[in-house]
């Protein structure tokens, strides 16, 4: 395809939601905390764990070919694949090959992506760019996520957040020029990224946390303050700029989708910009914080129910590890 389509659209969306329920009455058994202590901080009551012989890409792989059957697109139709996650099977091959093995997506492209929980929504923007060029018609937009695997299980701090999942969405070139990306903004700023990182040695570990370091190793370690009010802080601003830069007010939104992060972190971002609770999507209660996938899990819920329908728009973002964030603002 060389031709530059009129529209980009969102074809159809896939999860893969792992069948083992984690409740905050199991982690009550397993670290210092309560049920009401997690449920007042995070708004979390359950979260989602792969089994350990379970590999990421086999959660990737099913998102992607439920959203491919949603789209009535055939995985051989497939240009490119995008993959954001920050827990991939190994290093080399990149998980995006690997789910374009496991879905009989041979030869698209692929490539992985990872800045955390702003993995979604930056791929999101990606792909309308690539089918925007005109070279590629059929992307496939995948956010797969086993943070169970690199948390401490031992720190209620971390530990009592994450669950694992998947989310994909398939992006084609639509003939309705109303159809679009509409505005797409990323950001980043690694002089924070020291608030949440993933050491491997004692030399990952910044200065400013040695002694606030668990001294494990390949686990999450999270400055919790310090993410919090950057996350309230950026998610408002984000939503504002995408308002601002399309002449978008709150009343032309059908909904805001956004990283499930932390319930306070969103209510309080949600109090400042002024919109309506129902304008926001939360379902951090039932699957805790999925890092990149849980944007992409919001999307397929909403598209799943009918709540979204052809016209409507919508904001994604997110904010995570980098420290980074993103948003973008589509016309379905």
């Amino acid at each position: 395809m060389n031709q530059k389509p009129s529209g980009v659209r969102i074809a159809g969306t896939g999860v893969s939601i792992p069948p083992r329920i984690l409740t905050n009455a199991d982690l009550e058994k397993m670290v210092d905390t309560s049920d009401e202590w997690i449920t007042q901080r995070t708004g979390i009551k359950t979260r989602h764990i792969a089994d350990k012989g379970v590999p990421n890409s086999d959660l990737g792989a099913e998102a992607v070919t439920g959203a491919l059957e949603a789209a009535g697109v055939e995985p051989g139709e497939l240009d490119l694949l995008l993959c954001a996650s920050m827990t991939p099977d190994v290093i080399c091959p990149a998980m995006a090959c690997t789910i374009v093995k496991k879905v009989g997506a041979i030869p698209a492209g692929a490539i992985d992506m990872n800045i955390a929980c702003t993995g979604f929504v930056a791929a999101m923007g990606f792909a309308a760019n690539a089918i925007g060029s005109g070279f590629y018609k059929n992307v496939a937009v995948v956010a797969s996520e086993t943070l169970s695997r690199i948390v401490d299980w031992e720190d209620r701090g971390t530990c009592v957040l994450f669950g694992d999942a998947a989310a994909a969405a398939i992006v084609t070139a639509s003939d309705d020029p109303q159809q679009n990306c509409l505005y797409q903004s990323l950001g980043s700023d690694g002089k924070r990224g020291e608030a949440l990182y993933v050491p491997r040695t004692e030399a990952d570990v910044p200065d400013s946390e040695k002694e606030t370091f668990s001294g494990k190793f390949d686990t999450l370690q999270m400055n919790g303050r310090a993410v919090y009010k950057f996350a309230v802080q950026t998610l408002a601003d984000c939503v504002e700029e995408a308002l601002n830069h399309t002449g978008r007010t709150a009343d032309d939104i059908k909904v805001v989708i956004p990283h499930q992060s932390n319930i306070r972190m969103l209510k309080s971002a949600w109090k400042r910009l002024g919109f309506p609770e129902e304008k926001i999507y939360i379902n951090i209660d039932r699957l805790g914080n999925t890092s990149a996938a849980s944007a992409g899990i919001v999307l397929h819920e909403l598209m799943d129910s009918g709540q979204l329908q052809t016209g409507d728009e919508v904001i994604f973002v997110a904010q995570g590890g980098g420290l980074s964030w993103g948003a973008s603002l589509w016309k379905l």
